[in-house]
């Protein structure tokens, strides 16, 4: 990680002493300078801002991560406060790099769910769930993420955020037809229990599925509800609403590390390239690299790559994309499309190019370059799986990297560390983000600025970072490379 001692031990006159830095770098610590997405093509005036020019020595709330998680608690925290008879909180945010910088600036669904994909799960996942936990506890997080999109959509009113939200239809073509197979007894028996939310979705077999999908080779598709925008655009005019109201961003100051233990006063001391700040309350939103710096997440909360493009149309076909897309080859190889307003497409995935070789992707924060079998993965995409693409010309404009925050049990982290008193995670959501962070800050908010227990802000159970959890073996991620 030179990129990162460099960056470090060139800061102000603050800078900490480079035996910190160096105990880090075989860490899971963000790339120095990672690949231009295009949704970062349109920077903010917060990307690369510090409200001060020192970092304050203490803070009331420390926020890790200035992504989708860490400015939606922000945000929270803010509201909340404002509402509150209790005295305003002091907030600071620590961002390693720029503003929006990781998973949900360079991804699809936000964080290969690589950029802006709002889509709630309401019979893939949940079918898996409701087999190991039980109907109940599948059916809330099916009703949490379907929560998100009307919960989304107001603060984008209220707040007038311009990031090109829309809502419309999500089709999830299987082609393969073994797994096809499984996915609709998992839906079939999702209804039969009557999981309420699962009829938000409907299924064409495979006599209809390439007539109702427009997919080449469709064995059969589901159609539900889904919402997309501009996750970058999203979280920094968020930002910017929280710095406006006091909020203390810092950007360009990786954290290093967090005192073991809290001081006589109850604050933990979170160690920085540039200097230490006292915190009463510490929130790790910082999703792939939460194991580097809140040892409890090793191997709890894995860094996974992954690869994303935008596709350009120069002569659309009469019937262009109206929704977004979900392709799964089988149980371990999808890609997923989001037609963008301007005509183009992101597509991510491309894992049947790199997933065999588990270290271009698995526990790798590099996303200063792409993973080189995957470049040519997109090249005349639309025209290989979509009828009628053939003549539109459609080409790759731009291909990039981005890191993930996987959990080894394939649910987030949420709530409070066990043993670290006032430290709260928000992190882990397995490239599914953009519909389960935003109402997962609100509760984190509600724990801090209300002390609410978790039970009272009525998260799914699942979600629940425990002892139990991060004394688990279990590695769900890895299971898919022993089929292969």
């Amino acid at each position: 990680m030179q990129g990162v001692l460099e960056n470090a031990t060139n800061q102000d006159s603050k800078a900490y002493n480079t035996v910190d830095l160096l105990a880090t770098m075989a860490e899971a610590f963000p790339a120095n300078n990672g690949m231009t997405s295009f949704w970062r093509t349109e920077p903010h005036s917060l990307d690369s801002h510090r409200s001060t020019e020192v970092l304050p020595d203490a803070s009331d709330i420390v926020i890790i991560g200035a992504g989708y998680a860490g400015v939606s608690t922000a945000y929270h925290c803010m509201r909340l406060s404002q509402s509150s008879s209790a005295d305003k909180p002091s907030i600071v945010i620590l961002e390693a790099r720029q503003a929006c910088s990781g998973a949900t600036g360079r991804n699809g669904k936000s964080q290969l769910n690589l950029g802006g994909h709002l889509k709630p799960d309401v019979y893939y996942q949940v079918s898996a769930l409701a087999d190991k936990y039980g109907i109940d506890a599948a059916e809330e997080v099916a009703a949490f993420e379907l929560a998100h999109m009307a919960a989304v959509q107001s603060c984008v009113e209220e707040e007038k955020i311009d990031c090109d939200l829309e809502f419309g239809k999500v089709v999830d073509v299987q082609l393969d037809d073994n797994h096809c197979a499984k996915i609709k007894t998992g839906y079939e028996s999702l209804l039969a229990q009557g999981a309420l939310t699962t009829t938000e979705a409907d299924f064409s077999p495979k006599e209809t599925a390439e007539a109702v999908s427009g997919v080449k080779g469709a064995r059969g598709c589901f159609r539900c509800r889904t919402g997309r925008l501009w996750p970058y655009k999203f979280t920094t005019q968020l930002l910017e609403r929280t710095v406006s109201a006091g909020v203390n961003l810092q950007t360009q100051t990786p954290v290093l590390r967090i005192s073991e233990t809290p001081d006589i006063d109850g604050r933990w001391t979170v160690v920085t390239s540039r200097g230490s700040v006292r915190a009463k309350w510490v929130v790790f939103s910082s999703n792939a690299y939460t194991s580097a710096i809140a040892p409890e997440y090793k191997d709890k909360i894995v860094p996974v790559r992954g690869v994303c493009s935008r596709i350009v149309v120069p002569n659309p076909p009469k019937t262009p994309l109206n929704c977004s897309y979900t392709l799964r080859f089988n149980a371990w190889d999808y890609d997923y499309l989001i037609p963008r307003p301007d005509g183009s497409i992101v597509v991510g995935g491309g894992k049947s190019t790199f997933f065999h070789d588990s270290s271009e992707w698995y526990n790798n924060t590099d996303d200063s370059r792409l993973i080189e079998s995957a470049t040519r993965y997109f090249d005349n995409y639309m025209q290989r799986h979509f009828h009628c693409w053939e003549d539109t010309g459609a080409y790759t404009d731009r291909v990039w990297t981005g890191i993930m925050g996987y959990s080894t049990d394939s649910l987030p982290h949420v709530g409070h560390i066990p043993n670290k008193p006032c430290q709260l995670v928000i992190a882990g959501f397995n490239g599914h983000g953009m519909p389960q962070v935003f109402l997962s800050a609100q509760a984190i908010a509600q724990m801090i600025i209300c002390g609410a227990t978790y039970e009272e802000t009525k998260l799914p159970r699942l979600f629940k970072t425990t002892l139990e959890r991060l004394s688990s073996q279990e590695n769900h991620i890895l299971k898919h490379l022993k089929a292969i």
